[in-house]
């Protein structure tokens, strides 16, 4: 009689799931009938997708296929959180675990969270405009926040750029102390899932909800996204060819964005975009760089790169200028040669844009999915600026895995000369007529009775440099647990491979080692959206969900341009 209002044959399914659970192989029944049933923890051997049922549940229930034993079933994994008087079926989200293949609900008795939320806990959102929270358990337990969504906090580093936040008085808040211009930007990096590259690789997406993963659905998300954290310049990578031309240029252009894209040189129709505000830039130029080359063999992968060059329009010198490159590196972990190559020449190209008539560099960002975790060999090149890659195995290059594949060991030099790209990763063209002034400056201060040197030709080195000295605007790792922050999250893995790198202004490096005065003045980091943990994000069923619609978080950070 306690549950006579549910049909006949679901009181009898029910009383004989209840008669044959144990423990931890029970059925949660705390949630409305509004809520949408879905199976809990890991998929059974028979399921290979989430199986949605209507919200009309007496009208629309019916049992699960299922082709096995009734023992085999009696044995499946079902959770029972809580046995309420809601007379009602609720299964959670099902949690693909990419690592040790841990049930979500198991996750969330170790880490003492409760599925139980009360009604004033979901009903506050008047303080989602500050974005975010590290932990959704925690921001509910403080502030409240609607289901399903996984905050994220701004993390600031100087008063100023936190009071010129809140004021929200973008474009005036301009400044200029003593010998130094400021000018104030903020940079988005974000990986937005080509469509394609979703349905060609539908086995990272099984813990998802079908409906969930349409472009129909995804793109307003990721639109409203873009256009909630109103970055003034946007990097973006997995930009469809024909989405971007049908939609995303024209609902970026009436935000107020000047976009330029290019897209991949294969048969896969994404690219890298790169939109600023026209508010806050004016293009210089425009420069793709294409990673194939028909000559050389190691090069016949289709990944591309962009490279801007923007002069600022607020109070700064007539000769500003601020470098932005946007890449997405090739994902093959056991290709590391193909990687750094690309790398190379992307940086190569940086070096040529971004070069000033004195020598030295304007100030440089660096965005992007680099298919490489924090503290590989390819990420220490980045921040390092120098890598000595003898005996390195090509499948350690990324870091990507744990156990590498790629065993054979990086070739000396790594590319063919015929390239024309140095191990200083500058064009070598470049490179010999800066030789050749040095050259012509010592020859015109060496007095006529020094004997010349003959300098012999250079053997082939194993150590690779470039020019920037490069911060991150992450740190990769919470200070305070040492969990790494993750920027993407799918059926497979959760970990780091987004980026943004900058040059960073001398008085800016304190926190961030080994920038050195090569560049005309330099960029202050003033603060950075932060990021997550995986344990937080497999909360709201990894990525994609219904909040996120890529299966990356979009990175974004504000900068202070300074000029000496």
């Amino acid at each position: 009689g306690r549950h006579s209002m549910l049909p006949r044959h679901v009181q009898r399914l029910g009383r004989d799931w209840i008669t044959h659970w144990n423990g931890s192989q029970i059925l949660a029944l705390n949630s409305p009938v509004s809520s949408c049933m879905r199976w809990a923890g890991h998929y059974p051997p028979w399921a290979s997708f989430p199986l949605p049922i209507s919200a009309d549940f007496s009208a629309n229930w019916r049992f699960p296929p299922f082709f096995g034993t009734w023992r085999q079933f009696q044995n499946s994994i079902w959770h029972l959180d809580n046995y309420t008087q809601s007379c009602c079926f609720h299964l959670p989200n099902p949690s693909m675990k990419s690592e040790g293949e841990e049930p979500l609900t198991k996750k969330r008795k170790l880490c003492g969270q409760d599925d139980t939320s009360t009604p004033e806990q979901q009903t506050d959102l008047s303080n989602q405009k500050e974005v975010s929270c590290l932990s959704v358990a925690q921001n509910e337990e403080k502030h409240g926040s609607k289901k399903g969504t996984i905050k994220r906090h701004w993390e600031y580093f100087c008063q100023q750029s936190k009071t010129m936040k809140i004021a929200k008085n973008k474009g005036s808040d301009q400044s200029s102390t003593g010998s130094e211009a400021t000018f104030d930007f903020t940079v988005m990096s974000y990986n937005i899932l080509s469509q394609n590259l979703l349905e060609d690789n539908s086995h990272l997406y099984r813990h998802c909800r079908q409906r969930l993963l349409f472009w129909t659905y995804r793109f307003p998300n990721i639109l409203q996204e873009i256009k909630e954290l109103d970055a003034d310049v946007l990097c973006l990578q997995e930009v469809q060819e024909d989405h971007y031309r049908t939609e995303i240029k024209s609902s970026l252009e009436s935000l107020g964005y000047h976009c330029e894209y290019k897209m991949r040189t294969g048969r896969k129709p994404d690219g890298c975009a790169i939109c600023f505000k026209t508010s806050k830039f004016s293009l210089i130029s425009s420069n793709p760089v294409e990673f194939f080359r028909r000559d050389i063999p190691l090069l016949d992968r289709d990944n591309v790169g962009l490279v801007l060059l923007l002069q600022p329009r607020f109070q700064c010198k007539a000769n500003a200028a601020i470098c932005i490159a946007n890449t997405h590196l090739l994902y093959n972990p056991r290709r590391g040669d193909i990687k750094l190559t690309q790398l190379a020449m992307l940086l190569a190209e940086i070096a040529s844009v971004a070069s000033q008539k004195d020598g030295s560099f304007c100030p440089i960002i660096i965005c992007g999915d680099f298919n490489s975790v924090p503290g590989s060999p390819l990420y220490r090149f980045i921040k390092e600026g120098k890598l000595n890659y003898e005996g390195l195995a090509i499948g350690k290059v990324s870091g990507q895995e744990q156990f590498p594949r790629g065993q054979r060991i990086l070739s000396i030099p790594i590319w063919p000369k015929k390239l024309g790209i140095s191990q200083n990763c500058v064009y070598e063209i470049k490179q010999q007529q800066k030789e050749e002034n040095a050259g012509e400056k010592l020859e015109t201060a060496k007095p006529d009775n020094t004997q010349e040197v003959v300098i012999a030709p250079e053997k082939s080195s194993s150590k690779l440099r470039h020019h920037f000295k490069l911060s991150s605007v992450y740190s990769h790792y919470f200070p305070e647990t040492g969990i790494p922050e993750v920027t993407t999250c799918h059926s497979r893995s959760a970990v780091t491979v987004d980026y943004i790198f900058y040059s960073a202004a001398n008085d800016d490096t304190a926190d961030q080692p080994g920038a050195e005065d090569s560049f005309c003045g330099g960029l202050k980091l003033l603060g950075r959206l932060a990021l997550v943990t995986e344990k937080d994000l497999w909360t709201v069923n990894g990525l994609p969900n219904e909040n996120n619609s890529s299966d990356h978080l979009p990175l974004l950070a504000e900068f202070r341009l300074i000029e000496r």
